[in-house]
């Protein structure tokens, strides 16, 4: 068979394509299934290989399971995957994918959660790690600012249009305020109100850590991993947030 410059072509293009989709989810949600399903696979291919057929049935079923939830677990990136390729801007969407962790403004951070627990301002903020929260940032308003204690106080500020929701930092600068996050369905203490239930929420989709203000209180809170740590004072939480970032710790 001869190997032709139409051959070249379509092999260039499906690679460009499979480059694309792997970039695009480097630090999204999508990492770590695709991490399971390649341990699911190559685990079948041990099993075959020592022919060990109960075994092998059930990582076949694994395998169709995960690829019929597929579409299920990730309805809103493929809707807005297709919403992208409507709009001719696919390619460029997912060039702008996970934004790195970057060195951000502590003190800025510090001196507005200290402000605005004083003058008891709800507030939620989201720092960016390891995983993409492009999704979450689409939902609500767009910016792309440097961190500023006067920029943090005036986004929280009681009845100003991008108070609700949630602050995301990305790559050391502010990239969305207003953003809509997802509530957790375990239990919280009593008095806690949905910004609470939205760290939580947060935490356990994601590997990012939430500060979040209580406007009935003013506690300083911080969600990692699925757990909230309540009653923080300004020490406190910048021992926080400087060991998660050195290092790297989710628990």
């Amino acid at each position: 068979m001869l190997f032709t410059l139409r051959d070249v072509i379509d092999i260039l293009i499906v690679a460009y394509v499979v480059y694309r989709v792997i970039h695009s989810i480097q630090g999204t949600r999508a990492t770590t299934l695709v991490k399971g399903l390649a341990v699911v696979f190559a685990s079948s291919v041990v099993a075959r290989a020592l022919s060990l057929r109960t075994v092998s049935w059930l990582l076949d079923q694994a395998t169709t399971l995960f690829l019929v939830a597929l579409p299920v677990v990730f309805y809103p990136e493929l809707r807005r995957a297709l919403e992208q390729l409507g709009r001719g801007q696919f390619f460029g969407w997912m060039a702008g994918r996970g934004v790195g962790q970057e060195v951000f403004d502590l003190d800025a951070v510090i001196e507005s959660c200290s402000r605005m627990s004083a003058k008891k301002t709800g507030a939620l903020i989201v720092f960016q790690r390891e995983t993409g929260l492009h999704e979450f940032v689409e939902s609500g308003v767009r910016l792309d600012a440097l961190i500023s204690t006067e920029l943090l106080l005036n986004i929280f500020e009681p009845n100003s249009p991008l108070h609700d929701g949630a602050v995301i930092v990305a790559g050391g600068r502010i990239v969305s305020a207003s953003s809509v996050l997802p509530l957790t369905d375990s239990q919280l203490s009593p008095g806690l109100g949905t910004r609470h239930r939205a760290a939580v929420g947060m935490s356990e989709q994601t590997d990012a850590v939430i500060v979040v203000i209580s406007e009935e209180t003013g506690t300083i809170s911080l969600a990692v991993g699925g757990h909230l740590r309540r009653y923080l004072t300004e020490a406190r939480l910048r021992e926080q947030l400087k060991f998660y970032w050195q290092r790297g710790e989710t628990s």
